[in-house]
């Protein structure tokens, strides 16, 4: 026979096998483990980005762009800052994958990530991630401007190198401290569209800075376990669920009062006021029930809401400005 063929191998393992030629050479086909796990790479690399993270943190930026342009930044100016902030942020995930694989390995919640379980090599997420960052920045600097382009690089070196390898394994505050990198795209996004910065644009940074201790808490009390084999000193592990659950409320309290001040400064209208206090008796409800029961339950619906809440106000922000 000429040609191709397929032959069993010995032993009916289904073994695939191919002669280029009529030579009779043939070559075996990759085991199917091998295939699956090839067909898995991309979608393991997706992940160390941390994609559901980041899609929030977009929605941020883009907002804080209508915020500061009320006119509308150009559909390409949109495009590139969505482009840059991805890379920047899931440039960070990697990175952060890489720093805390040990402590990964030892925690229910993330002992199947990719660098732990070797799916990819550990050196390589590290030059994805680095090579994420270095993306971003060419991105920001070249399709962008130049401040957009240090904020994202600040952010990113912040997330690393002040939270995950500073504040989170010292002290229970670090996502206190820490959570200003997770407050930085808001003033990219202010800087991409206006090529400046406004004192105006500390009300969106200062948003998500006092919504991240509530929102991270309200996690880290459905996996205190895990925090806690990790030596993690998380809220809930160093000093309790009950004084987790009233800083929770305090917390959530004083975000939704400083809500309040870009609608009295004149910056946001009625629409945002309203969707400010809506949204925000909501959260403080959450968080004053969570307080009182103190219960898996409270926690899980506190911490959904909390990102649906930062979604729908910055979405209310926007088209508060806009109309």
């Amino acid at each position: 026979m000429t040609g191709q063929r397929k032959e069993i191998a010995p032993g009916g393992h289904g073994l695939t096998m191919e002669s280029a030629t009529n030579t009779g050479n043939l070559v075996a086909a990759p085991p199917l483990a091998t295939r699956r796990r090839l067909a898995a790479l991309p979608r393991d690399y997706l992940a160390l980005t941390k994609p559901r993270i980041v899609g929030l943190l977009l929605v941020t930026t883009v907002a804080t762009m209508f915020v500061a342009d009320p006119s509308g930044p150009s559909l390409a100016t949109i495009l590139w800052t969505m482009l840059g902030g991805y890379l920047a942020a899931g440039g960070a995930g990697a990175i952060n994958h890489y720093l805390e694989r040990d402590r990964d390995a030892l925690m229910d919640r993330t002992c199947s990530r990719p660098l732990v379980e070797r799916r990819i090599e550990p050196l390589r997420g590290l030059i994805f991630g680095i090579v994420l960052g270095s993306l971003s920045t060419l991105v920001f600097a070249l399709a962008v401007n130049l401040l957009a382009a240090a904020l994202a690089l600040a952010g990113l070196l912040g997330y690393v190198f002040i939270y995950t390898l500073w504040l989170k394994p010292l002290t229970p505050q670090n996502i206190v401290i820490g959570g200003a990198a997770g407050a930085v795209p808001p003033l990219v996004g202010w800087a991409a569209a206006t090529g400046g910065l406004a004192l105006d644009a500390l009300y969106p940074f200062a948003i998500v800075f006092l919504w991240t201790p509530p929102h991270f808490w309200a996690l880290a009390l459905l996996v205190k376990d895990d925090y806690a084999r990790a030596g993690i000193p998380m809220l809930p592990v160093a000093r309790g669920e009950a004084t987790t659950c009233r800083q929770i409320l305090a917390y959530s309290a004083v975000l939704v009062a400083f809500t309040v001040l870009p609608f009295l400064t004149g910056l946001f209208g009625a629409v945002y006021l309203a969707a400010a206090g809506v949204l925000g008796a909501g959260f403080v409800g959450l968080a004053a029930h969570l307080d009182l029961r103190r219960s898996r339950a409270a926690a899980v619906r506190l911490h959904l809401a909390s990102l649906a809440y930062l979604a729908l106000l910055f979405v209310a922000m926007a088209v508060d400005r806009l109309v």
